[in-house]
This record gives C-alpha cells, sequence and structure tokens, in this order.
C-alpha cells in the first residue's frame, strides 16, 4: 500500500501533498472536539499498534504481501478526525525513519490511507450504524465490513493516481487488477482484525470504544443503595 519515492510523477505528488496537508489539518481541528481525557492516552495507545501492526506483513497471493491498514479500527476506537490522526503520524514515522513509503510520496500516502481509507471507512462505518440494530455485535460487524472496505478505498485512491502521474510502463487495467485483486483479500483480513480488536474492547471496556458510545447507559443513582438514603429511613 505504501507508495515509494518516483512511482508517481511530481506534480501529482505535490497536489496530493497539498490535499493531504489540509485534511490533516482539519483533522487536527476536529479532533480537540473528540478527545477527552480517556480518549488521549487511547490515542497513543492506538497510534503504537498500528504502527507496530503495519510492520508485520503477511503473505496474501501471487508473491504479494500486505499489512493491517488501522484507519477504520482506530477511527472507531477514538474518533474519526483523531484516528485519521494516528494513521498520518504512522506514516509520517514510517517514511522518515523506515524509508516504508517515500518521502516525496508521503502526501499520496497520507491522501490514500489516512484520509480516503480511514475517513471514507468510517463514513461506511456511521451508515452502518445507522442502517442496523444499535447492539454490540451490530458494531463489531459495522466496523469489520467498513474496514475491509477501506483498504480497497484506499487502493483505489492509488488507481487513481497512477493514471493521472504513474511513470511505470503497466497498463491502466492490470494495475486495476492487480491493486483491487489482492487488496480486497487483504481488506478481508483487515475486516476480520478489526472486528475482533473492536469486539475484544468492547467486551471489556465498551466506554473507550467511541463508536459505540450511544449503547452505554447513562448512570442512575438507586436511592435504596445511597447511605444517605437509607440513614434518612
Amino acid at each position: 500500500m505504501h507508495i515509494p519515492d518516483g512511482f508517481i510523477n511530481a506534480g501529482v505528488s505535490v497536489g496530493a501533498g497539498v490535499v493531504a496537508a489540509c485534511g490533516v489539518g482539519v483533522c487536527l481541528k476536529k479532533a480537540g472536539e473528540e478527545l477527552d481525557d480517556r480518549q488521549a492516552p487511547m490515542a497513543g495507545l492506538v497510534a503504537a499498534f498500528i504502527f507496530a501492526v503495519q510492520m508485520l506483513n503477511f503473505p496474501v497471493a501471487a508473491g504479494t504481501s500486505g499489512h493491517l491498514l488501522g484507519g477504520v479500527l482506530a477511527a472507531v476506537l477514538v474518533g474519526p478526525w483523531t484516528g485519521a490522526l494516528c494513521v498520518a503520524l504512522v506514516l509520517f514515522v514510517q517514511a522518515l525513519f523506515f524509508a516504508d513509503g517515500g518521502l516525496s510520496a508521503l502526501g499520496l500516502n497520507v491522501l490514500n490511507m489516512t484520509l480516503i481509507g480511514t475517513l471514507g471507512g468510517y463514513v461506511v462505518f456511521a451508515w452502518l450504524r445507522r442502517l442496523l440494530p444499535s447492539t454490540r455485535p451490530m458494531v463489531v460487524g459495522a466496523a469489520g465490513i467498513a474496514a475491509a472496505l477501506s483498504v480497497v478505498f484506499a487502493a483505489t485512491g492509488f488507481w487513481i493516481e497512477y493514471a493521472l502521474g504513474g511513470v511505470g510502463a503497466a497498463p491502466l487495467s492490470a494495475v486495476f487488477v492487480a491493486m483491487i485483486g489482492v487488496h480486497s483479500l487483504i481488506g478481508v483480513g483487515e475486516g476480520i482484525i478489526t472486528a475482533l480488536t473492536v469486539g475484544a474492547v468492547l467486551a471489556v471496556r465498551p466506554d473507550l470504544v467511541y463508536g459505540a458510545r450511544d449503547l452505554l447507559k447513562p448512570l442512575t443513582l438507586d436511592p435504596a443503595m445511597h447511605p444517605a438514603s437509607q440513614r434518612g429511613n
């Protein structure tokens, strides 16, 4: 998924960089509305988790490999804007220190994986939440489906960029088949891992799942259990 230097021409790379920078700026502004005292440390943990799993590649087919994108997982746990920032931060560190994606292609990678993949996937998640019953299993299912589609969205973003400014000799039709075919398989793994992770967090700390806040029951004080009430009786 990470685009290396020189794969897309300078014009498209610069244009993508401008769009990515503007998008990250919007995410920074909006993230302040999502974060509270519990979500701030959670965002750090999510970014560290995504960084770790993106460094682990698994075989897919025909000699190709893939890794978890993690965008929808982050967005469901800490909110779409904060989740997008987590992914953007991971991409920046990977490009700067690990040569995982080129520096001149950083804008392309942020555009694909942060804005198109993460935010696009969260739009699908939010739409499914409105469509499906408000239960924990439906939250898990919606997260899994959205995560699977987010990988295809990000791959489609790459294909469009390649069509606009790709410097390789491969025909567009072959690139499309390769990108969408392989990343559809990767998306299945992304969906399963995302669903399992969201389900595990929901089971132990549902209050930490941003995308399931509506399922939390408001706290109520039972007068029969209150010491002052008992003394009054």
